[in-house]
């Protein structure tokens, strides 16, 4: 990712409602449909600042990957030890068989061998053990957000299925999410295309609207894996070994 990227994320992965509402929907996510065990072993991989590690320790005892050197030190500073550099798709140095949970959370977009990348996490489960996945969807809403985040696809339910049983995985379900403020995500992207004003800033909105949007994006916790959602800016599954 660009610098930006990774400076706007230290800036404003704590009052972001996008980083606040999605640590609620995943968190509430894991609790409904992982079934770990008390005393998990879990790993993020591209923790980037670490914003994620806190949500996920309230499930077991979390080690973290970051490959940028800034980012990682900032990660390593929030859990309390130091945050490994594995890259992806190789995962050198990680133990495998294991972590019962692997959380690699708008990360797998990065990588141009995504089917290898998911099939080294297999390697690193437990047991039994679990890869939480959160991807960026439709191809047709790329932008210079995902030029500067150094994307190299966004995906469709069927090419996400697919990269997960190429990897020899299967998954409980592909669901969207960030459905319920897609329409306005969408229109964003579009009215940047043809204004020619396609912009990758992401800060936070004005406060107001901010919260507004934390609030309304949070509800989809009380939804995901309940009721069918409608398409969404994002798909989020759990993958285990087939």
């Amino acid at each position: 990712m660009d610098r930006i990227v990774y400076d706007r994320m230290a800036a404003h992965d704590s009052t972001h409602w996008w980083y606040r509402a999605r640590r609620e929907i995943l968190s509430d996510y894991l609790t409904r449909m992982a079934d770990l065990p008390g005393d998990a072993r879990i790993l993020e991989i591209g923790c980037g600042t670490g914003h994620n590690l806190p949500m996920l320790a309230r499930f077991g005892a979390v080690d973290a990957i970051e490959i940028d050197p800034a980012a990682r030190a900032i990660a390593s500073q929030r859990l309390g030890k130091p945050v490994g550099d594995a890259p992806l798709p190789e995962l050198p140095g990680v133990a495998r068989g294991s972590y019962d949970l692997i959380a690699v959370l708008d990360v797998v977009e990065h990588i141009a061998d995504d089917v290898a990348a998911l099939a080294a996490m297999r390697d690193c489960l437990t047991p039994g053990g679990k890869i939480l996945i959160a991807v960026p969807a439709h191809q047709w809403m790329w932008s210079a957000h995902d030029v500067v985040n150094h994307h190299h696809r966004r995906y469709s339910k069927a090419t996400l299925g697919a990269a997960i049983a190429a990897a020899g995985l299967t998954h409980n379900g592909l669901r969207w999410f960030n459905s319920l403020l897609f329409p306005l995500a969408a229109a964003s992207r579009v009215a940047g295309r043809l204004t020619g004003k396609d912009d990758s800033d992401d800060s936070p909105p004005p406060a107001p609207i901010n919260a507004l949007f934390e609030r309304v994006f949070a509800l989809e916790r009380h939804l995901i894996g309940r009721v069918p959602m409608s398409p969404g800016v994002s798909i989020v599954t759990l993958a285990a070994r087939r």
